[in-house]
């Protein structure tokens, strides 16, 4: 267990780091060439880049889960104990707290960095939202866009699946996600991703932070029930990890 812990912190630690990262250069220091298109490909891409790496570079030891919604889809599919779930939780957040960190201390000592100014790539709604979508719309986007990312999570990675090839729906889910997401409300998905930063931030990020901790478990949850519609017999369920 403590080896999965270690993996998924890292793996959590470094998804936020260049995730993240890229959202900030992009929106924050406006890499994005004032284009918002740009940006998002640029984001997305980042995203589904990082976490496809991740899966075939964890994957074998934890399934490269790297997000508590995904973890939470796990668990109500029946692939891991509630314990392990706890473990992966903590590390999870913890990795997502310690890439956000690290990030901003190394963005900190360029002299046009600015907290409040430039950001760490938060999510929000209302006005922290590009199209300033509301509470319930923002709720809403987190549940469908976790859902679908997190059912394709579970899909590929069981039995009937090409496991070879899994990695590379992951990414690209996640990628899909964000490419839909990131002008609505930024784009958590992962409540590991939205926390790091909105515990530097402060302010609204920290304030609208609950919704993209509590919509993405909810979009996990979400994704088990469809997943158990579609393999209703069970027969096509694996474990993520030994």
């Amino acid at each position: 267990m403590a080896r999965k812990f270690v993996a998924e912190l890292l793996g959590t630690g470094l998804l936020v780091f260049f995730g993240v990262g890229a959202a900030t250069l992009m929106f924050g220091f406006g890499f994005d060439g004032g284009s918002v298109a740009a940006g998002v490909v640029a984001t997305a891409l980042t995203f589904g880049l990082v976490l496809l790496a991740l899966a075939y570079a964890i994957g074998p030891i934890t399934g490269c889960h790297v997000n508590p919604a995904v973890t939470m889809g796990a668990l109500f599919a029946g692939r891991v104990s509630i314990g392990e779930a706890v473990g992966y939780w903590i590390a999870q957040f913890a990795g997502g707290i310690l890439g956000a960190l690290l990030l901003w201390a190394m963005l900190d000592t360029s002299p046009l960095y600015s907290k409040s100014d430039t950001g760490l790539g938060a999510d929000g709604w209302g006005t922290a939202s590009d199209i300033h979508i509301g509470l319930g719309g923002a709720f809403l986007a987190e549940v469908v866009l976790t859902a679908m990312f997190v059912f394709i999570v579970l899909c590929v990675t069981s039995k009937a699946a090409n496991a070879a090839t899994a990695g590379v729906a992951i990414g690209l889910a996640l990628t899909v996600a964000h490419l839909v997401g990131i002008p609505i409300t930024g784009t958590s998905v992962n409540p590991a991703r939205s926390l790091g930063p909105a515990l530097i931030l402060g302010g609204t990020a920290l304030n609208q932070v609950w919704l993209f901790i509590v919509a993405p478990l909810v979009g996990g949850i979400v994704a088990a029930g469809l997943y158990h519609l579609v393999y209703a017999t069970g027969s096509h369920v694996q474990e993520v990890a030994d």
